[in-house]
């Protein structure tokens, strides 16, 4: 198998405090999404967590990045916070309706109280589409309960190249399982007080980490939560670190 691409990148693009540290002082907030993408190869998309976007701004989106760049998008709320997962299917119809297929993978990301229950996270999956329009889609799925470390979960996913989320968190287990021909990774633990957010070391162990998931395929690694103001600067050192 060819080694594939690493993408490292940030949650959102729209920050205040990242004016100054990232975002030039002077440069129009209308020129940020131009910007980020320039510097960095992927942006995971929270707001499709909370609500639908309009077509019109996934067009201006993809008219803004370029060719080399993805997004990710988060999974709605509405299909991972019900009671059973696989009642869903109407909720998913209604996500995939946006117009978004071209992205890169789809994010699933479960509440923590939600525990492993085989049968319904196996009709879950079954209510993710492979394809839309044509288009082969990659799906991830974070977990947030120790439960799911379990190898019945893991061959659910493996059985339709679905990625476990690596996630690097004081509040969640971290579960690595090679289940997918991509990894979906989360890196969660940013120290304000560390100017590149994680410590040189850290960082360190990060690339090596990412050239060893390269050699099964592409690599998504997101400087996304603990301290946000850091995230550009974590999402850049480690991008120069596997140059």
């Amino acid at each position: 198998m060819a080694e594939g691409e690493i993408r490292i990148g940030v949650g959102g693009w729209t920050y205040p405090p990242w004016r100054g540290l990232f975002y030039p002082e002077k440069l129009p907030q209308s020129k940020e999404l131009e910007y980020a993408s320039r510097a960095l190869r992927v942006i995971e998309i929270n707001a499709t967590f909370y609500g639908r976007q309009k077509p019109k701004s996934w067009e201006t989106w993809e008219g803004i990045v370029p060719d080399t760049f993805q997004f990710t998008v988060k999974g709605s709320r509405f299909c991972v916070t019900r009671s059973r997962l696989s009642d869903g299917t109407e909720g998913i119809s209604t996500f995939f309706a946006q117009g978004f297929a071209a992205l890169g993978p789809v994010l699933w990301q479960f509440a923590p109280r939600r525990t492993f229950d085989a049968d319904d996270i196996a009709g879950f999956i079954d209510l993710l589409p492979e394809r839309i329009d044509g288009i082969a889609l990659r799906h991830a799925i974070e977990p947030r309960h120790e439960s799911f470390n379990d190898p019945k979960f893991f061959a659910l996913c493996r059985a339709r190249n679905i990625a476990i989320v690596f996630e690097d968190s004081d509040k969640y287990p971290c579960i690595e399982a090679d289940t997918a021909d991509f990894t979906y990774a989360r890196l969660q633990r940013m120290n304000e007080d560390v100017a590149t957010g994680y410590d040189d070391k850290t960082l360190d162990g990060f690339a090596k980490k990412a050239r060893e998931w390269r050699k099964r395929g592409d690599v998504y690694i997101f400087m996304i939560n603990g301290s946000k103001i850091r995230a550009p600067a974590a999402a850049l050192a480690l991008q120069e670190r596997l140059r």
